[in-house]
């Protein structure tokens, strides 16, 4: 721990697992990356709560899943009565700066301009605060991947660029102060703008091709199949080739920016702790699929996860964006809302040999609310236990995958009997995180599946439970309906305080 409670968060947009050399990929060039996990912990089983921009920040900007916050889309304004992080640590005295892409205002893509409430807004910088510094034309060309080219794109015309300079700035000033800093970088989401020197990188590289690129989802759901379509299918050519290289090249070049972020915090007499991460990954024709939505396989949804400056080592438990919350506030020593819906994994911080989570859990609501399309509303919720996989796919079929025997997700094992109990398990976990978390799309629909008939709750009533929350850091205590009293318990059988309070 550092002598001032400093903490920077680095987060980009859209970097697989396998776009870092500490990775296992040696042909990615990440130096930055790479030397953290060197000097720090790095997590080989993270994963994001849901494989889109905007839910994935929510979880880890409120402490609470996409389904809780109205953050299951992107596109849409989160829940006025959920406070984000920067509001709650601010409030506890912590100076708190978020520099870069938010996406969390529904503001459509680049955001409305406007400071979060809590963070500082002399260093708030979302992507409209970028835009409205370039002329018209400007914008347009920085919206184009033929720009790196025919306009000679240098690094201070780029976004991550602007905002590395104003967290060295950040850095430099403050480094008397306790603070918490978010470095949110939209690279190397496309359109993959960067100089042309890092592209030319990886000229020649091809991506491999790995056995689920030919996945022909004869056995997976059918939304995955119409997702795919005859254009994606081509994946199962034999002439088939992919050669990303502004992908890859931006990619390298969030990594330069994000070193100069790393060079800025090691002049500190004491240098600050960082966590790094990404948002999502993206399919890149795994599973004859391209981008990121309604499904959980491996490549969208395990992520990056780096944190120095509390130890050394590699954490092969399965751990969460939705832990990185309440972890935050451990670091800081201020006390974790009943509001987070994750734990803690400070202990695993502190020893990667302990395990927080028994499992994590995942979801899927719509991809856009601008757009038609992505596939409309695809509800969908998931858990992982570091073995086994299950998602449940509410409007067509389930599914279940032993990533220990089968990494790349090809044998869906959901109609297997052999695998029975393990089924049942991780069906119960799911329904038990949906209730307790009161998920809003909770009902008797997600228990009756057609591998294990679940009939015991399909009533209207479900489980005759009140589920209400509890936020007194910022609202009054919720009152009970029946009584008009302070509910002594949040979570308790529907009308059982009415008793309490009945005349006699």
């Amino acid at each position: 721990m550092s002598r001032k409670k400093q903490v920077i968060f680095i987060m980009t947009d859209t970097q697989r697992t396998d776009m870092l050399g500490c990775y296992g990929n040696e042909r990615m060039i990440t130096p930055n990356l790479d030397r953290l996990a060197r000097e720090g912990i790095r997590y080989d089983k993270a994963y994001t709560t849901q494989p889109v921009c905007q839910p994935a920040r929510a979880a880890i900007f409120t402490g609470s899943y996409p389904h809780s916050c109205a953050g299951w889309s992107n596109c849409m304004g989160l829940s006025d009565n959920v406070p984000n992080i920067g509001q709650r640590l601010s409030d506890a005295g912590i100076h708190t700066a978020y520099v870069g892409k938010w996406h969390l205002d529904g503001g459509d893509y680049f955001g409305l301009g406007r400071c979060a409430k809590g963070w500082d807004e002399d260093y708030w910088y979302d992507m409209r605060c970028f835009l409205e510094e370039l002329t018209p034309e400007e914008r347009y060309r920085i919206r184009q991947m033929e720009s790196i080219e025919k306009y000679n794109i240098t690094e201070d015309m780029t976004y991550g660029h602007r905002c590395a300079d104003r967290a060295v700035d950040f850095i430099e000033k403050h480094r008397d102060e306790n603070y918490f800093l978010v470095v949110s970088l939209d690279e190397p989401h496309g359109p993959h703008i960067c100089p042309k020197k890092y592209v030319d990188l990886y000229e020649d590289y091809e991506v491999p091709i790995k056995e689920n690129m030919k996945d022909t989802l004869e056995n997976k759901p059918e939304h995955h199949r119409i997702w795919a379509g005859e254009e994606y299918l081509k994946v199962c050519r034999e002439d088939f080739s992919l050669k990303p290289k502004e992908f890859l090249g931006c990619n390298t070049f969030a990594d330069y920016e994000i070193g100069r972020v790393i060079d800025a915090a090691e002049q500190q007499e004491d240098a600050p702790i960082i966590i790094y991460t990404s948002d999502h990954g993206d399919m890149m024709y795994a599973h004859s699929l391209t981008g990121k939505g309604p499904a959980l396989y491996e490549e969208i949804v395990h992520i990056p996860l780096i944190i120095r400056g509390l130890g050394q080592g590699v954490d092969t438990n399965p751990v969460s964006h939705i832990n990185l919350a309440p972890t935050i506030f451990d670091i800081f020593g201020v006390p974790i809302p009943k509001m987070f819906e994750g734990r803690s994994i400070w202990q695993e911080v502190l020893n990667p040999q302990a395990r927080c989570n028994d499992y994590v859990f995942m979801e899927f609501g719509r991809y856009e609310v601008d757009h038609d399309g992505f596939g409309g509303y695809q509800p969908l919720r998931g858990v992982y236990d570091g073995r086994y996989k299950m998602v449940l796919n509410l409007m067509t079929s389930d599914e279940l995958y032993d990533l220990e025997k089968d990494p790349q997700e090809m044998v869906n094992l959901i109609e297997k009997p052999e695998y029975e109990e393990v089924k049942k398990r991780l069906h119960q976990a799911i329904l038990d995180n949906m209730y307790e978390t009161r998920d809003p799309f909770r009902g008797y629909y997600w228990e009756d599946r057609p591998w294990n008939r679940r009939t015991e709750f399909k009533t209207w009533d479900s489980r005759l439970m009140t589920r209400q929350r509890e936020n007194e850091e910022y609202e009054p205590r919720q009152l009970d309906y029946g009584t008009g009293l302070p509910m002594t318990a949040a979570v308790r059988k529907k009308g059982e305080s009415d008793a309490k309070f009945a005349e006699k």
